[in-house]
């Protein structure tokens, strides 16, 4: 697991956006090359949603080979399939639907009434078991090759809250009670996940995560600031715009 984050800043939200898209295409190309098939971990909130906006729109789309393409989710609130507060709806409407993914290889997270009812741990527990047994050898998890996250404004990401249980729990995937944003019960990665990936991309926008973004990469803990435990195994990126930057010393920031 590598520690180093680089931090790259773009001009507001929609450049951020654009520049998003064009990084993961280069990535799942890159990997698709290589006779891999690439594992992506879509995000939810508002940037990333249009992020993966962004890529649906930008004719270098055609260069992924999407039906060579493995998609997970990091985190998902726990209501009805056809709730629009679900991420899986969010990011089918933003890419997915328009693009030629194989059905089998997308793996979103149970709904509340699916397979498990109104059971959320059972609904984490199922989840796990997917994930463990797409991935190689007696690992809990696929290498995944790009983990998209967001951040919250007092530091949460996934849905894993500053100072909540999933802070300290090993699991790869919780159900989360008590949740303080709406909905209150979601299902989350947990960190054990999240450090399984080759790369980790903070994807953050506007000035109110501002000083959550300063935490984070100031050398707060994950406890306090759960963003600033989300590293990956090779590269750890934030991707900011310049407002979520706007508390960054000058040095940290790449533009």
């Amino acid at each position: 697991m590598s520690t180093q984050r680089t931090v790259v800043v773009h001009r507001d939200p929609a450049v951020l956006a654009a520049a998003v898209a064009a990084r993961l295409v280069t990535a799942l190309v890159d990997a698709q090359a290589h006779g891999r098939v690439p594992s992506l971990v879509v995000p939810g909130g508002g940037i990333g949603i249009a992020s993966l906006e962004a890529l649906r729109d930008s004719p270098a789309r055609a260069a992924v080979e999407w039906p060579r393409l493995d998609v997970w989710w990091g985190d998902e609130r726990f209501v009805p399939a056809d709730d629009p507060q679900r991420n899986e709806l969010q990011a089918r409407r933003a890419l997915l639907d328009h693009v030629e993914v194989d059905p089998q290889r997308v793996h979103p997270m149970a709904a509340l009434g699916g397979p498990d009812g109104d059971d959320v741990d059972a609904a984490a527990a199922r989840y796990a078991a997917e994930l463990a047994a797409a991935a190689p050898g007696s690992a809990l998890v696929p290498p995944f090759d790009v983990l998209m996250l967001g951040m919250g404004p007092e530091g949460h990401t996934a849905s894993i809250f500053p100072e909540s249980p999933a802070a300290y729990d090993e699991r790869p995937v919780l159900g989360v009670h008590g949740c303080p944003k709406p909905p209150p019960t979601r299902i989350t990665l947990g960190f054990t996940a999240i450090r399984s990936a080759q790369d980790v991309w903070m994807v953050v926008a506007g000035e109110q995560k501002a000083a959550a973004v300063a935490l984070a990469l100031s050398g707060a803990g994950p406890v306090q600031v759960p963003a600033a435990g989300a590293v990956g195994r090779r590269q750890t990126l934030w991707l900011l715009d310049e407002a979520a930057a706007s508390r960054l010393p000058r040095d940290l920031r790449r533009l």
